[in-house]
């Protein structure tokens, strides 16, 4: 298919001659009309190619277009690579930048090298998880079927904490993180493979994590940004699993990209209640065979039984994690995930979702990283 490239503030026709010499369909538009590429729901070209010859200056809409749609490649035509310019355009989020003379070939090299970075790599398998309620043990279970994943696949498995401030997974995973998701959400138009890289830590246990934030925070996530993460960390990794907050509304709005939406339960009445409404809402928006619920902690005296939540959530129970409560503290305390350890049900429970979810083996594990005194002496 010929590719479609809107050029934007052009003061005459040279561009779509040069363009049309290359087989580029292309369409102009006032300088004006960039803040309509920019909005949310507004339908991207190909490439973006904005003309700022001629003294002009840089339109503030760039950014707000690269923040809001940050695979949109984006070509700056200028009258020279003046430093303070290219700068600005970098800051903006700019991909390629061409000064005059122009001339066919180099513009053509300039958009196919934008279309092939554009064309999505093999996306990688995402799996969220949601509680059904406080305390039903989320990201226990997130940390252990990333820490299996993580030893299947090391290097290529994240976890990532979507809970703005104050998440738990660095304590899991026994880490001290530099950065957290914030900083990705609020530099999403400047991701690349080495920035987001230089954001996630590595756990001893080899899983990659994008952690929560430290700091109380009272901004909110936007829905396109949350969105473009996680596509993008799909993008990188083989493995992505996130720790869904059920508070977030955009959060919950953003998991387009996701290949399983597992809501966490227990055998509680409220907890089975909440497990079923948040459920049904899931199913409504990703379809009913992306959405499955898991049982934690479970009691096999309890009053209510497996065939009783199938029942109230309408769906069935993927999967029934055993409840051992000093097992699991023992491991919070030192950092270490469940998953690592062999010969306990809990870990072999985890294991076994992990493999229901992505097909994952078995691994033996390896000897402890860390321990308590450490991780109290450090900040977490």
């Amino acid at each position: 298919m010929t590719p479609e490239v809107v050029i934007i503030g052009a003061k005459d026709r040279e561009l779509e001659r040069l363009l049309a010499a290359c087989n580029i369909r292309t369409k102009a538009l006032p300088s004006a009309d960039l803040g309509t590429l920019a909005h949310a729901a507004a339908r991207q070209p190909d490439v973006v190619v904005v003309d700022v010859r001629g003294g002009q200056a840089l339109p503030p809409a760039i950014a707000a277009l690269k923040r809001q749609h940050p695979t949109t490649p984006v070509l700056l035509i200028t009258t020279s690579l003046e430093p303070a310019v290219v700068l600005d355009a970098m800051r903006a989020g700019v991909n390629e930048c061409l000064a005059e003379p122009l001339q066919a070939a180099e513009i053509e090299t300039a958009v196919t090298r934008l279309l092939a970075h554009k064309q999505p790599a093999q996306s990688g398998q995402v799996f969220a998880f949601i509680g059904a309620k406080g305390g039903v043990g989320t990201t226990t279970v997130a940390v252990n079927v990333a820490t299996e994943l993580g030893r299947a696949a090391p290097g290529r498995t994240l976890l990532v904490d979507l809970h703005l401030a104050h998440g738990d997974a660095a304590v899991f995973l026994g880490v001290e993180p530099r950065f957290s998701v914030v900083d990705a959400l609020d530099n999403i138009h400047r991701l690349d493979d080495a920035f987001f890289r230089g954001l996630v830590s590595q756990s001893p246990a080899g899983t990659h994590l994008l952690a929560s934030s430290d700091r109380a925070l009272v901004q909110t996530s936007s829905v396109q940004r949350v969105r473009s993460l996680i596509e993008f960390a799909a993008g990188l990794y083989r493995y992505v699993v996130i720790d869904v907050p059920r508070s977030d509304a955009a959060a919950l709005d953003a998991l387009d990209q996701t290949s399983r939406i597992i809501v966490v339960a227990n055998q509680e009445l409220a907890t089975v209640r909440n497990a079923s409404r948040i459920a049904a809402s899931l199913r409504q928006r990703y379809g009913n065979e992306r959405v499955t619920v898991i049982v934690n902690r479970v009691d096999t005296h309890a009053e209510i039984g497996r065939d009783d939540v199938e029942k109230v959530v309408g769906t069935r129970v993927l999967h029934q994690v055993p409840s051992d409560y000093r097992m699991a503290l023992r491991a919070l305390n030192k950092g270490r995930p469940l998953a690592l350890d062999n010969h306990n049900k809990l870990a072999a429970s985890f294991r076994e979702l992990a493999r229901d979810l992505a097909g994952v083996p078995a691994i033996e594990s390896g000897p402890e990283p860390g321990g308590l005194f450490g991780l109290l002496k450090g900040r977490r």
